[in-house]
């Protein structure tokens, strides 16, 4: 029953030390023509620039015309030696401002923007994905600019098993991704990062909002059972997955 254990190890890396006027947004995202930006609450609390940072490449790509995602991605122990759970939500609230398509899990949402899932234990069981649906709500109704919303569901029963699914909302409607009840875990990191992968990846390629969620799920799942932070599937694992394979043999 011990709990996973992250450590994001990110002192002193090049990435914290970025700040407004390291990037040449315009060329990216005006000359090069960059489909879709995508970030997250990780870099922006590893410095004071970095949020500074996201805020300017928004901008820029909101200017451009480009799609603007962001994971909310709250940790705890990058916030506490920069103002805490307080200063987290103060710097999110301002990005979220410019996000095309909001995710994160359940405690992203009420850390680090401050909306609440009735009901929910403080251990994070039994989720209820009508609670989700009316905080997603509420979401949408305080950041109007929100095309869509996507968040994570996962049911910790052990450190080795997990219950596994998604929520999608996109154009006034809902959309839940496959129930996987007992997920054997492998590696639990990743899982949100190869979600948000999975879901960019079928809104670009002009999938329905059921396949997206559905390929952001299947593709969070895989990557939960390989080693890393780094997905080791391949597309035609998450084709097969997300539309009902099973792990039966193939030869």
């Amino acid at each position: 029953m011990r709990g996973a254990k992250g450590v994001s190890d990110r002192a002193h890396t090049a990435a914290s030390a970025l700040k407004p006027g390291d990037i040449d947004w315009k060329k990216l995202f005006e000359e090069d023509g960059v489909r879709w930006f995508h970030t997250g609450g990780i870099f922006a609390a590893l410095s004071e620039s970095t949020a500074m940072l996201t805020i300017e490449a928004m901008k820029a790509a909101r200017k451009a015309g480009t799609v603007i995602s962001y994971d909310l991605n709250y940790r705890p122990s990058l916030w506490k030696s920069n103002g805490g759970k307080e200063h987290a939500r103060e710097v999110n609230r301002e990005i979220a401002k410019y996000v095309d398509v909001m995710i994160g899990n359940e405690e992203d949402f009420t850390a680090a923007l401050g909306f609440d899932v009735e009901g929910l234990e403080k251990s994070v069981t039994g989720l209820d994905s009508s609670s989700y649906k009316k905080m997603i709500l509420k979401a949408a109704e305080k950041y109007p600019g929100f095309k869509a919303v996507a968040t994570t569901l996962r049911d910790v029963k052990s450190a080795g098993f997990n219950d596994w699914s998604a929520l999608l909302y996109y154009k006034d409607n809902f959309y839940q991704s496959a129930q996987r009840n007992n997920l054997e875990i492998y590696d639990r990191v990743g899982g949100g990062d190869s979600f948000a992968a999975g879901l960019i990846y079928g809104f670009l390629t002009g999938l329905s909002p059921e396949e997206c969620v559905n390929y952001g799920a299947a593709h969070g799942a895989l990557a939960m059972t390989t080693p890393g932070d780094t997905s080791m599937a391949s597309l035609e694992e998450v084709k097969k997955l997300a539309s009902g394979g099973s792990a039966r043999v193939d030869r």
